[in-house]
């Protein structure tokens, strides 16, 4: 297997252990505070076809039933996504070579990924959060950020 191949898959599985523990996180929260999911992931989906020129099925609960799985999976993608790119970053620059400078790329490279998209697309703006926001927000991607760099620490050792 080649480098390039083998800093692909570890950065997948980092990815997908980053995602997992967010998407933990996240549910444990709602769970706690009683609070809804939120509505982003569906109307990044619905701003993203339009602007792209896809339809979505005419019927309201069809159309929130594909704007939520596509929503869910565009999170997955994302997630998967920055845990690529660290392990690319990693295995083209050798760094970050510490647990906290791969930590703080991961979670970074998290929130990008994860509120970029949404951002650009006028979906939310992090300037008008509230304490609450940022602090549901942060701490399920700092719990990707552990989980993706010390996945990606345990295979790259």
């Amino acid at each position: 297997m080649t480098s390039l191949t083998k800093n692909l898959v570890r950065g997948v599985i980092a990815g997908a252990a980053g995602t997992t523990a967010l998407n933990a996180v996240t549910y444990l929260d709602m769970a706690v505070r009683a609070r809804p999911a939120s509505s982003t992931p569906q109307q990044t989906v619905e701003r993203a076809a339009s602007l792209v020129g896809v339809s979505l099925p005419p019927d309201d609960e069809e159309k929130e039933a594909v704007e939520s799985g596509l929503g869910s999976l565009l999170g997955i993608l994302a997630g998967v996504g920055a845990g690529v790119v660290l392990a690319g970053v990693r295995g083209v620059t050798g760094h970050p070579r510490s647990r906290l400078g791969t930590l703080v790329t991961a979670w970074a490279l998290a929130m990008i990924a994860g509120n970029g998209p949404m951002t650009a697309l006028g979906v939310t703006d992090p300037r008008t959060w509230a304490r609450a926001d940022w602090t549901a927000d942060v701490v399920p991607h700092v719990a990707y950020a552990a989980a993706a760099g010390l996945t990606l620490d345990a295979l790259t050792d």
